[in-house]
């Protein structure tokens, strides 16, 4: 079939702005027979509730009755502006960062808790941070590690123009456990999955990072 008609898509801020409002031209002149409603919030919701054929989430998913397929996944790093660092100091251990305002997020499954490797042993433990500023969004974690008030661990997807760009430092990168924060695109588990539903998962898969390049639906 043809794909065609209304698709609504949900996303986050952040792989909206990174990733997908880029990506919206090409799928567009591929299938003219589709109109996109995209909205693009940080609060998780309802695909039925909200009327949303696909949403994109980071993290695990609450709805078992839904469906999801891997888009990308991103390690987490540490960040911090140079001004924040000239002025605080660069922490050389995950210990020093109890002298650091640490940034956290303020979602319902996030712990004020990081994880760190033993580049000795390998072994993966969990610190607890300190900060003064909790947010619910990658991209406001961004800014506020750019504002250069203090230091945030977030998806490097968020941050690695600015990273690329000198504006943000990596920090404490021998002991990054290298976790990732795995992308989905979750949709209801119908038996027929709708054509422009079908078409739009697999063009993203098929665009995004190698690291999320999945089999296409069935």
């Amino acid at each position: 079939m043809i794909p065609r008609g209304l698709l609504r898509v949900n996303a986050s801020v952040g792989f909206g702005e990174r990733h997908l409002l880029a990506l919206i031209p090409a799928f567009l002149e591929l299938y003219p027979e589709v109109q996109l409603d995209i909205s693009l919030t940080d609060g998780i919701i309802g695909l039925i509730e909200e009327r949303t054929d696909i949403a994109i989430r980071s993290g695990a998913m609450d709805d078992s009755s839904l469906k999801a397929r891997k888009l990308l996944e991103s390690r987490r790093v540490i960040v911090a502006s140079p001004a924040y660092l000239d002025a605080k100091g660069i922490p050389k251990t995950p210990q020093d960062l109890a002298n650091h305002n640490c940034f956290s997020f303020n979602f319902r499954r996030s712990l004020n808790e990081w994880p760190f490797r033993n580049p000795g042993t390998s072994e993966v433990y969990r610190l607890p941070v300190t900060g003064n500023t909790a947010v619910n969004s990658g991209m406001v974690m961004r800014r506020l590690c750019l504002s250069g008030s203090g230091l945030g661990r977030v998806g490097q997807f968020h941050v690695q123009p600015d990273i690329d760009a000198g504006k943000l430092i990596p920090l404490l990168e021998e002991y990054n456990p290298h976790d990732m924060e795995q992308i989905h695109a979750v949709f209801a588990g119908h038996e027929h999955l709708a054509a422009r539903i079908r078409a739009f998962i697999d063009f993203l898969a098929e665009h995004l990072s190698d690291e999320g390049k999945s089999e296409p639906l069935p």
